[in-house]
């Protein structure tokens, strides 16, 4: 998590990154969130790497609206009852501390022990709002992964997993083992993802497809069915929101931009570029009536 390389060296750089990019959110005036942390999670590392991928800050809005649809999700499934949050490689979040939350919620964080380390000495004095716990996985350790979920599934009633930022560097064999493994659980209610055309993906790989490759951190996963790809791995589509239009209502976006936000969203785009923020709900739960 530290040197003085500036390009992305692995997965969890990554999230240096993004964090940055909160922070500049946060910091900015009529921000549409305050992550008062994102700054010194992101560190000088982070400072590096976006003054070293500055051309992409034209893409900034994306990782902003992303935050921001994945909070509005977060506070309308607590309406509904959830009692634990499972936040799958969690990186730099900070929800558990800068969200309004119920005390009584059960908040998980699952991510490599580097990142989770390196997370927990700098908010090591800070106070989260819930029941706070961590755990040092790496999510491609198929049987460790299995069994924190049947730990997790036995410990919840109503559970909600975040996967933000983690199913566009697996790929399709690895997504569909992930959303099997979960939805065994009736527990398991919801899942919010962020998912990306296959247009999208090979822009993006055009973009930072190297420097993230060189990082073995390729950008993989960008189904052409979009989030209705889980479906036959037990999960219902049942909210999907657009970031460019959700950015369009809530951010000064470009002028193409603008424009583009104009058309209608086509949510199994191909070639299309488009993402999305999507609620996905466990069809085992529906079916049994949980």
């Amino acid at each position: 998590m530290s040197g003085n390389d500036s390009s992305i060296r692995n997965i969890s750089d990554t999230a240096v990154w993004v964090s940055m990019y909160r922070a500049r959110e946060s910091e900015r005036p009529g921000a549409l969130f305050h992550d008062p942390y994102a700054r010194r999670l992101a560190g000088d590392r982070g400072e590096q790497i976006t003054r070293e991928m500055k051309n992409q800050d034209k893409n900034a809005w994306a990782y902003v609206i992303r935050t921001l649809l994945f909070d509005a999700f977060i506070r309308e499934r607590l309406a509904d009852g959830v009692d634990m949050v499972v936040n799958l490689a969690a990186g730099l979040d900070t929800r558990p501390y800068r969200m309004d939350l119920p005390a009584s919620l059960h908040w998980v964080e699952v991510d490599l022990p580097d990142i989770l380390s390196y997370k927990e000495a700098i908010l090591d004095y800070e106070r989260p709002k819930c029941r706070l716990d961590r755990v040092a996985l790496d999510l491609a350790d198929g049987e460790g992964r299995r069994a924190l979920f049947r730990r997790l599934a036995s410990e919840s009633k109503k559970a909600l997993i975040l996967s933000e930022g983690l199913l566009i560097y697996l790929d399709a064999g690895e997504a569909s083992t992930l959303a099997s493994d979960l939805s065994n659980h009736p527990s398991f209610r919801w899942w919010v993802i962020d998912i990306a055309s296959p247009g999208l993906l090979k822009m993006m790989q055009k973009q930072v497809g190297a420097t993230l490759d060189r990082a073995n951190a390729p950008l993989k996963f960008a189904p052409a069915e979009g989030p209705w790809f889980f479906e036959k791995y037990g999960w219902k589509v049942t909210d999907v929101r657009g970031s460019l239009k959700g950015a369009a209502k809530v951010m000064k976006l470009p002028l193409l931009l603008r424009f583009f936000a104009l058309f209608p969203e086509n949510q199994r785009a191909g070639n299309q570029i488009w993402a999305g923020t999507c609620l996905l709900e466990n069809g085992t739960a529906v079916s049994s009536g949980t």
